[in-house]
């Protein structure tokens, strides 16, 4: 088939710019690709234009992130459930009634909000550290989980994370020495002027805080893999050390028949593994 070049998007949602990435023919079926933190849709410009032959994709930025609006923390709630809110406007608003879904980092959150509580719509996950089990949490949470409990005793060391340092670590921790090349550096260059956008920095910190939240949906998410049993691949570093292999593995507890790969990567697989995890998604979106 002829692959369709991506297209850069801003519409509108709620009254705010939402800029989203599509590929591929509308026809085809559609996979909406969720990005993690820091980044944004960038994190998937090689996947969309590897698989834009067979497949329509579409990957938003959420409010706050990349090219999407960015309103302060006294203009918008920052939390995962309106994040959530807005991408559901934006998929209503694109008519987009059925599609597979990839969840990375932050977009695990959001996307399983939309799956559970639209089965219906989903044809299939993919989960690259995507989390839905406490057994994926590593020692890198003990500092935000603190900052969950005590934000003012625990805000200087939380703000480390939006350094610089750290996110070039989350990009190259658990990465053969092999596959470092393959990291494009203008990936984590980007993601840092992102954070680095004044005002930034709050809406980041108020995420963290609501991330807490997240856990209290675990519950109706795995309910979701037992009853509807969503076709899905997981794809993870097993060297992740920010959502661990173990995360990875408890998937099977309710879904069985969940293919699951530990690939020899860090956090951001799509960096080191990409050619790996587009043939694993054609093998299962193929099947679906």
């Amino acid at each position: 088939m002829t692959a369709f070049a991506t297209r850069f998007r801003t519409t509108t949602v709620e009254g705010w710019e939402v800029f989203y990435r599509e590929a591929g023919d509308p026809a085809n079926p559609t996979v909406v690709l969720l990005h993690g933190f820091p980044t944004s849709s960038h994190m998937f410009r090689t996947l969309m234009a590897e698989l834009s032959d067979e497949y329509h994709l579409i990957a938003p930025d959420y409010i706050g992130f990349g090219n999407s609006a960015a309103p302060s923390v006294d203009e918008f709630d920052y939390s995962f459930d309106n994040l959530t809110r807005v991408v559901e406007g934006l998929l209503d608003q694109l008519g987009l009634q059925r599609f597979a879904l990839y969840i990375q980092d932050y977009g695990a959150p959001i996307g399983l909000r939309i799956a559970s509580r639209s089965p219906e719509r989903v044809s299939a996950l993919i989960s690259q550290s995507g989390n839905a089990y406490v057994e994926g949490f590593t020692p890198f949470w003990d500092t935000l989980f603190a900052h969950a409990k005590d934000r003012a005793a625990n805000e200087a060391a939380t703000r480390e994370l939006l350094g610089a340092n750290a996110t070039r670590w989350q990009y190259t921790h658990g990465v053969p020495a092999d596959r470092l090349e393959r990291i494009a550096p203008e990936a984590w260059q980007l993601d840092q002027a992102g954070l680095d956008r004044p005002g930034n920095a709050a809406i980041q910190l108020q995420l963290f805080w609501d991330y807490q939240f997240n856990l209290d949906a675990y519950p109706a998410f795995q309910e979701y893999f037992r009853t509807h049993q969503p076709p899905t691949l997981v794809a993870w570093g097993r060297n992740d050390e920010i959502f661990g292999p173990a995360g990875a593995e408890a998937f099977r507890r309710d879904l069985p028949n969940a293919e699951i790969h530990l690939l020899d990567a860090g956090h951001f697989a799509l960096e080191t593994h990409g050619d790996e995890i587009a043939a694993l998604m054609r093998n299962l979106l193929r099947a679906v």
